[in-house]
């Protein structure tokens, strides 16, 4: 296997890590493969979103079938979180998976979208468009403050 071809699985490996339960940043993972040419800017950005839309489904999968380990000591979420992003996503709706891109709040509210069985037909293109549209940000402003 190629150096280029270990980087970008070590990039979707990390972007997957960053929206399940490990709490890792993923941007800087993303910024360091832009400034070391590992690839083209569109695949690194398809990379990372794949990866950490997937990290996001795991979260749906786990809320939808873990509830009854709800109130463990070890639960990665904790109970406020869970009622305060259960609370926005029965005010809002779907709508508010478009903020699964944001640190400490995104997670929760995958979490909560499979908790509350939010179909997933209707979570993932509205998660992975959430996910694709924040990494192309980070990279658009990356390269214009770092060039």
């Amino acid at each position: 296997m190629n150096d280029t071809l270990l980087s970008l699985a070590g990039l979707f490996a990390w972007s997957f890590l960053a929206a399940s339960i490990v709490p890792v940043p993923s941007e800087p993972a993303l910024v360091a493969a832009q400034q070391a040419g590992w690839a083209p800017l569109w695949l690194l950005i398809a990379v990372a979103a794949t990866g950490n839309t997937l990290g996001a489904c795991l979260n749906w999968w786990l809320g939808l079938y873990v509830e009854h380990f709800r109130e463990r000591r070890w639960f990665p979420v904790k109970p406020a979180q869970l009622d305060r992003a259960s609370f926005r996503f029965q005010r809002y709706g779907g709508w508010c998976l478009l903020l699964s891109w944001m640190p400490v709040i995104g997670d929760p509210l995958t979490f909560a979208a499979g908790l509350l069985r939010y179909p997933f037909w209707r979570f993932l293109p509205i998660v992975a468009l959430a996910k694709t549209a924040r990494y192309a940000v980070v990279l658009g402003l990356a390269g214009a403050l770092l060039q």
